[in-house]
């Protein structure tokens, strides 16, 4: 495998994470064009549609890559990295689930999955509580 360039590498990954975001946030807004706010509002429908369409097409780019060999590495800089990383960061976590699943390291792929969800919830309470204590 060669490697990028360091510049090369941060662009690939810059300009697919701008189209992954500008995408994301496209979905938002269309589905709540076509369901209605109150429908939106009641379950986090695009959150989840982004994670679940992010892992999906993870599974599709990871499966893609192997089957290429080497010189895959823009390829996965820009559409993984970069567009799904833009798109759902959820998309990430799964494949690294998934990594540690599969080489028998299940219960550390749990302590993961717990932890990740925990602290993240967690460190969002207290950035939350913090700001709100400032005003």
């Amino acid at each position: 495998m060669s490697a990028l360039p360091p510049i090369a590498a941060t662009l690939y990954v810059a300009i697919g994470g701008a189209v992954g975001a500008a995408v994301r946030y496209s979905l938002g807004r269309g589905m709540t064009a076509m369901a209605g706010p109150r429908v939106m509002d009641a379950f986090p429908w695009a959150t989840l549609t982004a994670n679940v369409a992010g892992s999906l097409a993870m599974g599709v780019l990871v499966g893609w890559l192997a089957r290429q060999g080497d010189g895959g590495e823009s390829w996965r800089l820009l559409l993984g990295v970069g567009l799904l990383g833009g798109f759902t960061t959820f998309s990430s976590f799964s494949i690294e689930m998934l990594g540690l699943i599969e080489r028998g390291q299940a219960g550390l792929a749990m302590i993961y999955a717990a932890v990740s969800v925990a602290a993240g919830l967690g460190a969002l309470y207290l950035g939350l509580i913090g700001i709100r204590a400032t005003a």
